[in-house]
């Protein structure tokens, strides 16, 4: 049977919006959607052993999800990887070595879904997965979002006492550049090896594939207007869109335990 460890991180505090991953989004703690959208994933794939982990360095966050989600093994995060200028994968690759560790066995592969990114649906998840199955030669798949600007027609960067394009060119439209995609955040899926492997931290140096998601559900939180924007975002797609309503109300009632 194939090996799936999926990870759920997150710092205490934050410097751009104080205990973000603590919040309360649309009713629910915002670490839940996460869950939520896991758990519906974890359901459609008996054929998979899969494990989830917390790694956190928050007691409170660890105490939230072990509340309604006691399965999640609770990986505390040491004070080396508490920083904010430590880079994801060292956290992930934390997590693998840990788990690998407690259960015996190496996994086949490793997904990080982000607690900021509550209006993910499961066939995003899904769609993810499916195309790094899909395609061995890939280190990785990412979830992006089509760009609403592109560095080769409407973005520009500062140089001297002015600004010019970011890419020359020569194009009049931005229908004939090059697509670009904003990369979100919400959904990484390794392969494991090449997490292991990895010495620096940087995603680029393996081969990777891109998993498009619909733009208008992901802001990054980075502040209490996007907070409450992505709030308002969220009901028009829950009362739209019953895929990503299906996330919000499998989240576990507090008596289900």
């Amino acid at each position: 049977m194939d090996r799936l460890l999926i990870t759920i991180c997150g710092r205490a505090g934050s410097k751009g919006f104080k205990n973000k991953n603590l919040k309360v989004f649309c009713g629910q703690p915002l670490v839940y959607y996460s869950l939520s959208a896991a758990e519906l994933f974890c359901r459609a794939h008996p054929e998979l052993h899969i494990d989830l982990a917390l790694n956190t360095d928050s007691e409170d966050l660890a105490r939230l999800v072990a509340a309604r989600y006691p399965e999640v093994v609770y990986l505390p995060r040491g004070a080396e990887l508490g920083g904010d200028a430590v880079p994801k994968m060292a956290v992930y690759q934390d997590s693998l070595r840990r788990m690998e560790a407690r259960t015996g066995q190496p996994y086949d592969w490793h997904m990080d879904l982000d607690i900021t990114s509550p209006l993910r649906t499961a066939a995003d998840i899904e769609n993810a997965f499916a195309l790094k199955q899909s395609r061995p030669d890939l280190d990785l798949v990412f979830s992006v979002c089509e760009a609403r600007r592109n560095p080769w027609f409407n973005m520009v960067k500062t140089v001297g006492d002015h600004v010019e394009q970011v890419n020359r060119s020569e194009f009049t439209g931005r229908q004939q550049a090059p697509a670009c995609f904003d990369v979100n955040a919400s959904i990484y899926v390794f392969r494991r090896d090449f997490l292991a492997g990895n010495t620096d931290g940087l995603l680029w140096r393996g081969k990777i594939g891109a998993s498009v998601m619909m733009d208008t559900g992901i802001i990054d939180i980075d502040s209490e207007h996007d907070y409450l924007l992505m709030e308002a975002i969220a009901a028009h797609l829950y009362q739209r869109f019953p895929e990503f309503a299906a996330v919000r109300d499998n989240i576990r009632p507090a008596e289900a335990l």
